[in-house]
């Protein structure tokens, strides 16, 4: 799933790799990591989505395509309930907050807060 992030999620082919039912996997998933499969697929997608719209050359409907979401909506809403802010308000903040900044640095300080728990400073 981290690799292959911008390809559709499919559980019942995830289960089968590995000699589960569906349903089994995404309980043990949610207990590993806390969260549903699709909910870590959409982090790590946000994830990658940060990175491109840091870097400034692409639209925000270009990188919600390049992450592998189909739905512009889905993609703004996610993105905002874990990052605290729109994409395009995103963009236009991040694109200098982190020059300078070796690549592995800003990517561990720019991470989107999981499970929805942005601060509701930040929200506002």
């Amino acid at each position: 799933m981290d690799r292959e992030y911008a390809q559709p999620l499919d559980v019942e082919e995830l289960a089968r790799g590995v000699g589960l039912s569906a349903g089994h996997l995404s309980r043990q998933f949610r207990l590993a990591y806390g969260e549903s499969p699709y909910s870590y697929l959409m982090t790590r997608r946000i994830e990658r989505a940060m990175a491109l719209l840091r870097r400034g050359d692409l639209s925000v409907t270009e990188v919600c395509f390049e992450v592998g979401c189909s739905s512009l909506g889905t993609f703004s809403t996610r993105f905002t309930e874990l990052v605290g802010m729109p994409p395009s308000a995103y963009r236009r903040e991040a694109a200098g907050a982190t020059q300078g900044m070796p690549p592995c640095v800003a990517r561990q300080v720019t991470r989107p807060i999981r499970n929805r728990e942005a601060p509701e400073d930040a929200k506002k």
